[in-house]
Protein backbone atom coordinates (compact mmCIF):
# COMPACT_ATOMS: atom_id res chain seq x y z
CA UNK A 1 0.00 0.00 0.00
CA UNK A 2 2.95 2.30 0.74
CA UNK A 3 4.69 1.84 -2.31
CA UNK A 4 1.30 2.07 -4.43
CA UNK A 5 1.06 5.60 -2.90
CA UNK A 6 4.68 6.24 -3.39
CA UNK A 7 4.11 5.32 -7.01
CA UNK A 8 0.75 7.39 -7.29
CA UNK A 9 2.73 10.78 -6.31
CA UNK A 10 5.78 9.80 -8.01
CA UNK A 11 3.62 9.48 -11.33
CA UNK A 12 1.70 12.76 -10.45
CA UNK A 13 4.79 14.79 -9.86
CA UNK A 14 6.70 13.57 -13.12
CA UNK A 15 3.34 14.44 -14.81
CA UNK A 16 2.98 18.01 -12.94
CA UNK A 17 6.42 18.95 -13.83
CA UNK A 18 6.44 18.27 -17.72
CA UNK A 19 3.42 19.86 -17.65
CA UNK A 20 5.62 22.94 -16.68
CA UNK A 21 8.08 22.59 -19.05
CA UNK A 22 8.48 24.94 -22.35
CA UNK A 23 6.22 22.76 -24.83
CA UNK A 24 7.49 21.97 -28.45
CA UNK A 25 6.68 25.60 -30.71
CA UNK A 26 3.30 25.52 -32.13
CA UNK A 27 3.79 25.80 -35.82
CA UNK A 28 1.05 28.54 -37.32
CA UNK A 29 0.27 27.45 -41.42
CA UNK A 30 -0.08 31.25 -43.20
CA UNK A 31 -2.84 30.95 -45.75
CA UNK A 32 -3.57 33.82 -48.10
CA UNK A 33 -6.67 35.64 -47.80
CA UNK A 34 -7.37 36.21 -51.80
CA UNK A 35 -10.39 37.80 -52.50
CA UNK A 36 -11.92 37.90 -55.67
CA UNK A 37 -13.86 41.44 -56.75
CA UNK A 38 -14.97 43.71 -59.85
CA UNK A 39 -12.00 45.72 -59.22
CA UNK A 40 -14.88 48.67 -59.24
CA UNK A 41 -14.76 51.89 -56.43
CA UNK A 42 -17.33 50.61 -53.84
CA UNK A 43 -19.22 53.64 -52.56
CA UNK A 44 -19.80 52.31 -49.49
CA UNK A 45 -16.56 53.36 -48.53
CA UNK A 46 -14.97 57.01 -47.78
CA UNK A 47 -12.61 58.06 -50.36
CA UNK A 48 -10.55 59.69 -47.50
CA UNK A 49 -11.84 57.81 -44.75
CA UNK A 50 -12.03 59.08 -41.01
CA UNK A 51 -9.15 61.56 -40.54
CA UNK A 52 -8.81 63.42 -43.61
CA UNK A 53 -6.82 66.39 -44.15
CA UNK A 54 -8.13 68.64 -46.57
CA UNK A 55 -5.07 70.72 -46.22
CA UNK A 56 -2.63 68.30 -47.38
CA UNK A 57 -4.71 66.44 -50.17
CA UNK A 58 -4.45 63.29 -48.74
CA UNK A 59 -5.85 61.07 -45.99
CA UNK A 60 -4.05 61.84 -42.84
CA UNK A 61 -5.23 58.53 -40.78
CA UNK A 62 -4.63 60.01 -37.49
CA UNK A 63 -1.34 60.95 -37.30
CA UNK A 64 -0.64 63.64 -35.20
CA UNK A 65 0.14 67.12 -35.74
CA UNK A 66 3.44 68.43 -35.71
CA UNK A 67 4.65 69.83 -32.21
CA UNK A 68 4.40 73.81 -32.13
CA UNK A 69 7.58 75.15 -30.70
CA UNK A 70 6.48 75.47 -27.11
CA UNK A 71 5.69 71.85 -26.79
CA UNK A 72 9.31 70.99 -28.53
CA UNK A 73 10.91 73.18 -26.11
CA UNK A 74 9.05 71.34 -23.01
CA UNK A 75 10.05 67.98 -24.60
CA UNK A 76 13.80 69.08 -24.36
CA UNK A 77 13.32 70.52 -21.05
CA UNK A 78 11.51 67.36 -19.70
CA UNK A 79 14.81 64.80 -21.96
CA UNK A 80 17.20 67.00 -19.91
CA UNK A 81 15.59 66.36 -16.55
CA UNK A 82 15.15 62.68 -16.73
CA UNK A 83 18.80 62.61 -17.99
CA UNK A 84 19.52 64.57 -14.84
CA UNK A 85 17.17 62.62 -12.67
CA UNK A 86 18.55 58.96 -13.87
CA UNK A 87 22.15 60.40 -13.04
CA UNK A 88 21.27 61.36 -9.37
CA UNK A 89 19.36 58.04 -8.45
CA UNK A 90 23.05 56.26 -10.02
CA UNK A 91 25.19 58.85 -7.98
CA UNK A 92 26.31 56.29 -5.35
CA UNK A 93 28.00 58.71 -3.36
CA UNK A 94 24.99 59.96 -1.72
CA UNK A 95 23.13 58.33 0.62
CA UNK A 96 19.92 56.84 -0.32
CA UNK A 97 17.80 59.85 1.54
CA UNK A 98 20.19 62.61 -0.04
CA UNK A 99 19.27 61.25 -3.82
CA UNK A 100 16.00 60.96 -2.91
CA UNK A 101 16.06 64.71 -1.97
CA UNK A 102 18.19 65.12 -5.16
CA UNK A 103 15.59 63.41 -7.26
CA UNK A 104 12.35 65.68 -5.59
CA UNK A 105 14.41 68.97 -6.16
CA UNK A 106 15.20 68.47 -9.46
CA UNK A 107 11.53 67.37 -9.91
CA UNK A 108 10.55 70.55 -8.78
CA UNK A 109 13.02 72.63 -10.82
CA UNK A 110 11.83 70.91 -14.20
CA UNK A 111 8.35 71.87 -13.12
CA UNK A 112 9.05 75.26 -12.56
CA UNK A 113 11.05 75.36 -15.58
CA UNK A 114 8.14 74.29 -17.82
CA UNK A 115 5.63 76.30 -15.81
CA UNK A 116 7.43 79.45 -16.66
CA UNK A 117 8.55 78.73 -20.25
CA UNK A 118 4.60 78.49 -20.54
CA UNK A 119 3.96 81.62 -18.56
CA UNK A 120 6.43 83.16 -20.64
CA UNK A 121 5.89 81.81 -24.48
CA UNK A 122 3.66 84.43 -25.58
CA UNK A 123 5.35 87.14 -24.33
CA UNK A 124 8.19 87.23 -27.43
Amino acid sequence: MKKLLVVIFLVGGFTLASNAQKGVARVYVYHPRVIVGLGAYSPFYPYYGFGYAPYFGYPWYGYPNRPSKMEMEIEDIRNDYRDKIKSAKADKTLTKEERKEAVKNLKKERDQEIADLKKNYYKH
